[in-house]
């Protein structure tokens, strides 16, 4: 493994990012709740990053537009790292980019859906989203918010709707 470079993703990198989300999440990702926010959603490319070993994508976050009872935050997912390379911390490094240019792009908070512990690391908890509601099934202990400027998760409450 050479040096990992991390930069935006950029359109051309669409297909090799779904296949890295394929080979990371199988068939069945499809039916979760969090694609429902991504099905008919437009990605915020500036605040969606890819990891590069060389020429080879390694890993991708990406964000997405949505609203909490009608206020605004940004969806993180999905996050993808090959799964060989997941102990470089290339996921944890992805997701605070991301974190950090949504914030420094005036967005107040972000959702995602997934691991307490890990995310847990980086600022996440499921406390503030004890009020949020997916469009569909999902493990509440699971739905994650972490506020990007003082006060950015208070209030939040409503069912998650995309854009």
């Amino acid at each position: 493994m050479t040096a990992i470079a991390y930069r935006p993703e950029l359109p051309a990198d669409a297909p090799l990012i779904a296949a890295l989300i394929d080979r990371a999440f199988g068939p069945g990702r499809h039916a979760k709740a969090a694609d429902r926010l991504r099905e008919g959603n437009t990605l915020i490319p500036d605040l969606s990053f890819t990891a590069w070993d060389g020429e080879t994508l390694v890993g991708s976050v990406r964000l997405w537009p949505v609203a909490i009872g009608g206020a605004p935050v940004v969806f993180l997912g999905p996050i993808a790292v090959e799964a060989e390379l997941r102990k470089h911390r290339i996921g944890q490094t992805l997701v605070e980019m991301a974190c950090e240019a949504a914030a420094a792009a005036g967005w107040r908070a972000v959702l995602l859906v997934g691991d307490a512990p890990y995310f847990g690391r980086v600022g996440f908890d499921a406390a503030p989203a004890k009020a949020v509601h997916m469009p569909g099934p999902v493990d509440q202990r699971r739905v994650l918010l972490k506020a990007l400027r003082e006060g950015g998760a208070d209030g939040l409450a409503g069912l998650v709707t995309a854009g």
